[in-house]
């Protein structure tokens, strides 16, 4: 049987999504709870690996067990209890076991807040952004993403990835709740591309490149082109969608 655990995390005291030696993970953490509630281990799969102090209102995982849950909200209510208050378990439910959580992803949605603003109660959830900033050329330069598919410009360096290539379903700034948040939805995305786009999108804000320039530092493929990637934790994943399954999100 297989079941997709939805679930949210505050990226701050941990090392990320993923599993590694002699640092705190959301997956090691709810490995060693969910083996302590079902009394056996419980490897479990992530629908992606969000780099240490990245956030996500939305994550989706799964985990296989021989026998049938017979009592998922119990399981749930079991988890919650002994997990630390940075993950929340929101629903577990079976899925047919071809419903993968990682290769059956058809996109993923981030975010990346910013305030302009001094907040306390911000300080931790958004990146704090100085200066004067045109979020209006912003946008005019994210809608040029759509034009391209190779994003190697936005990508961390000596990657295990097979392709550079990704597709820009959605790019846009808009703003909630006095942040300005930057919306971007792709069917992949590499490692440490949100970030390095959004602070390349923040040198066209500050009028340091132009929307030209932007599209011919995508062009060039090439790393060192880009801006600086913004600090992890106003980086949100928010959505994913995956086939027979209306659009996921938070």
């Amino acid at each position: 049987m297989r079941y997709f655990i939805e679930l949210s995390y505050f990226g701050k005291p941990f090392h990320g999504w993923q599993i590694q030696p002699n640092a705190v993970t959301i997956q090691a953490t709810i490995e060693n709870a969910l083996a302590k509630v079902l009394r056996k281990p419980s490897p479990i799969v992530g629908a992606g690996r969000t780099d240490t102090g990245v956030h996500a209102t939305f994550f989706v995982a799964h985990f296989e067990t021989k026998t049938k849950i017979t009592d998922t909200d119990k399981l749930l209510y079991s988890l919650n209890a002994i997990l630390p208050k940075a993950i929340a378990i929101e629903k577990i439910y079976e899925v047919p076991k071809d419903l993968h959580a990682r290769f059956s992803a058809l996109s993923r949605t981030y975010e990346y807040r910013v305030v302009t603003q001094k907040s306390p109660f911000l300080q931790e959830y958004a990146y704090r952004l100085y200066g004067n900033i045109d979020f209006e050329t912003m946008n005019k330069a994210a809608k040029r993403l759509f034009d391209y598919t190779d994003f190697t410009s936005f990508s961390k360096l000596h990657t295990d990835a097979f392709t550079n290539d990704c597709t820009i379903l959605e790019a846009h700034w808009t703003v909630r709740d006095n942040q300005h948040i930057f919306t971007i939805k792709a069917n992949r995305f590499l490692r440490n591309m949100v970030r390095a786009i959004t602070g390349t999108l923040f040198e066209v804000g500050k009028g340091k490149i132009s929307t030209d320039d932007f599209c011919k530092i995508i062009e060039a493929k090439n790393r060192q082109s880009a801006g600086v990637s913004v600090p992890a934790h106003g980086l949100y994943l928010t959505g994913i969608e995956y086939p027979n399954f209306a659009p996921f999100t938070h």
